[in-house]
């Protein structure tokens, strides 16, 4: 009886002790972290290992041979909000995904749109924007917000100077980029809001109408 007293008096004294209110306090601030969150969609190994290719020729060009390692992705939704609020993100996007039929991405060539003043994106353009551009309106759909334009790409060099954007479109211009990738899942990524670091992947969400025959007609034409 006086060692199951004594345990209890241990126990009352670690519940209250300031080690233990200083975690606790830790862990509220951890929830309070504010994270910049992306939903992607990744294509195969031999899709981001083509677009890295020329990633890596305009890094050489330019002279930022990191940047040729950027990751590679089809940005579908972008948000940032507090870390105790991603499990209740993640259910919204798992009965999302439950209802999404797999489909085939294509795309065709690399394209370049001016950003601004002074300011040029190049991209390799989707071919077959129509289930992407679909899944992007679901995703805004579930949290209730409106379209607002959205053309699905994927990024080979952002927010280039005019001279830096001359010197790469001498070897880009009009490049055939004829692939395609089977698409059967989205990713969500996160990293800390005004954070310079790299995104990490947090939670893959697998379509619920996958069909394995249904697969690309081609991989790698171009």
């Amino acid at each position: 009886m006086l060692k199951k007293l004594a345990f209890a008096k241990i126990v009352s004294i670690f519940v209250l002790s300031p080690i233990n209110k200083w975690m606790h306090m830790e862990t509220q601030d951890l929830q309070t972290i504010e994270y910049d969150y992306l939903v992607v969609i990744h294509p195969d190994a031999q899709v981001e290992h083509d677009v890295t290719h020329y990633k890596a020729i305009i890094a050489q060009e330019l002279g930022a041979p990191g940047k040729a390692f950027s990751p590679v992705y089809i940005p579908l939704f972008r948000s940032s909000f507090p870390s105790k609020y991603e499990s209740d993100f993640i259910d919204v996007l798992t009965r999302l995904s439950g209802e999404q039929g797999a489909f085939t991405v294509y795309t065709s060539r690399i394209d370049h749109v001016n950003a601004g003043s002074d300011k040029h994106n190049i991209y390799v353009n989707v071919a077959n924007p129509r289930p992407v551009a679909a899944l992007h309106k679901s995703i805004l759909s579930a949290f209730e917000l409106e379209e607002q334009g959205y053309q699905p790409h994927i990024t080979l060099a952002r927010g280039l100077s005019s001279d830096a954007f001359d010197r790469v479109q001498k070897q880009l211009n009009n490049r055939l980029f004829v692939r395609s990738f089977y698409c059967h899942s989205f990713l969500l990524l996160r990293k800390p809001l005004g954070s310079s670091d790299a995104y990490e992947a947090v939670h893959e969400f697998c379509f619920g109408k996958d069909d394995p025959h249904d697969g690309p007609l081609y991989y790698h034409a171009a």
